[in-house]
């Protein structure tokens, strides 16, 4: 499963949300933060397995910045 995740950085930490779920997370470095909404989404979709069927099917179409 692909997920869709915007990070930015506040202070000293890299905050991470997947655009779907709107899952939220955070870590010291981008290789955390990455690791760290993966296994929160997963979590998540553990516990709603009909919103995981939804986002398997949704397609990325192009990343913008506005």
């Amino acid at each position: 499963m692909r997920l869709n995740v915007i990070v930015w950085k506040e202070e000293d930490m890299f905050i991470a949300r997947e655009a779907f779920t709107g899952v939220t997370t955070q870590g010291q470095t981008i290789e955390e933060v990455l690791k760290n909404i993966k296994e929160a989404v997963e979590l998540y979709l553990g516990e709603l397995p009909e919103i995981k069927e939804e986002l398997e099917k949704r397609e990325v179409i192009g990343v913008m910045n506005v």
